[in-house]
């Protein structure tokens, strides 16, 4: 297990911003972290990382109290809007950085290039954080957390406040990234989580509301469907007619809700039915959205 919580709790005076806490999460795939504004993500974060310390219960990364010195290099944070000072370059403040975890002089520069390179930004090394946009900043910001190639890496809202380009970029960049490093990624935008993340941990008020799988496993006669410039009428009018579908419904802009009688037998129709009209899909899953689940009917 890369993260151990037992009865983890953190109080501010009279306030639980986290309430004993329990859970065990494996190194691996991407581990999601949501919950409404106050439910204690960016706090649990801050303890993981060694920032800030428990008031009770256990807690281990890697084997190790948070903070501990044997962590350096080996676990990564991106705070929540965190910035680099805007008027030092970006690679004098990255290679100060990679110092700080022991590297030397050497290893600092080499490591710097290839993390810029990473985030594709290698051409930014020499500039300062003030003359970049803010989707360029935060790709810096990550390009950070990536120094020394650390095996837990947790990001609090990275792709808030950017445009869609840098943001695909960034979720690119988790994936990739994945094979050798554990995220967590806290986010509002569950969209977005349900496509990075397997596993999903539910915190409200500073409690555990739940630890799952991100994909709807037990499906209760839904699938979720995901359209690519699809003409919507059509593909209702279609979906409709096929056996075993009680009702097809419109979600968001390309994304469907479909109630039916087999799961299995009605994924095989959609994805028949898509491959015949030559019609593209992103993603097709039995069972709700992660949204719907948590917050829809």
């Amino acid at each position: 297990m890369i993260i151990q919580c037992r009865q983890l709790s953190k109080r501010y005076g009279s306030k639980n911003a986290l309430d004993s806490i329990s859970l065990a999460l494996p190194a691996g795939d991407a581990i999601a972290l949501i919950g409404p504004n106050g439910a204690g993500k960016s706090t649990l974060i801050s303890v993981l990382c060694g920032f800030i310390g428990k008031s009770a219960g256990e807690v281990t990364v890697l084997g190790k109290e948070p903070g501990a010195r044997t962590l350096i290099g080996q676990v990564a944070a991106l705070p929540q809007d965190a910035q680099l000072d805007p008027r030092l370059g970006v690679g004098r403040q990255l290679r100060f950085l990679a110092r700080l975890q022991g590297m030397s002089a050497r290893d600092a520069r080499l490591d710097v290039q290839r993390v810029l390179q990473t985030v594709d930004l290698a051409d930014a090394e020499h500039s300062k954080p003030a003359d970049l946009s803010h989707g360029m900043r935060k790709r810096i910001a990550i390009a950070q957390a990536l120094l020394g190639s650390p095996r837990l890496i947790l990001l609090d809202e990275p792709t808030a406040g950017i445009d869609p380009p840098n943001a695909k970029m960034i979720r690119e960049l988790i994936r990739e990234q994945s094979h050798s490093t554990t995220f967590v990624v806290s986010s509002h935008n569950l969209d977005e989580l349900e496509r990075l993340c397997a596993t999903v941990v539910y915190l409200e008020q500073g409690r555990l509301v739940s630890v799952g799988p991100v994909m709807d496993d037990d499906a209760h006669g839904f699938v979720t469907l995901r359209l690519i410039n699809t003409p919507e009428a059509e593909f209702v009018e279609a979906a409709r007619a096929l056996p075993g579908i009680l009702s097809v419904s419109r979600i968001t802009q390309g994304d469907y809700r479909i109630e039916t009688t087999d799961d299995m037998l009605a994924s095989v129709l959609l994805l028949q039915l898509l491959a015949d009209r030559g019609w593209r899909y992103r993603q097709l899953s039995r069972g709700k959205s992660l949204e719907e689940r948590l917050y829809g009917s």
